[in-house]
């Protein structure tokens, strides 16, 4: 019977998600770090583009590049992975 549940707790311990998140298994760089708060912060591209003094399609490139090395699809995923990834402070609205 104890074989049972010993088991049972490895084959379930990875069905449950772990709350430890390593330091950042992922590295950016500081622009795709600055661009990243302002999407957080809920900024367009263009106005993205207009406080960095850089061209709006160079945002969307910034934000594709960083959508594609965490694997998301949406803002919400990058958002998400971003915090979990410690690649945005958890008090990202202060500067």
């Amino acid at each position: 019977m104890a074989r049972h549940s010993t088991t049972a707790k490895k084959a379930t311990r990875h069905l449950t998600p772990t709350t430890r998140h390593p330091k950042s298994s992922v590295s950016i760089t500081p622009r795709q770090r600055e661009i990243l708060r302002l999407v957080a912060l809920g900024h367009t591209n263009r106005e993205i583009a207009g406080s960095l003094g850089i061209s709006v399609r160079t945002v969307e490139v910034h934000r594709f590049n960083l959508m594609r090395r965490l694997n998301v699809r949406n803002v919400a995923q990058l958002l998400r992975q971003a915090l979990q990834q410690n690649l945005l402070p958890r008090n990202f609205g202060t500067k």
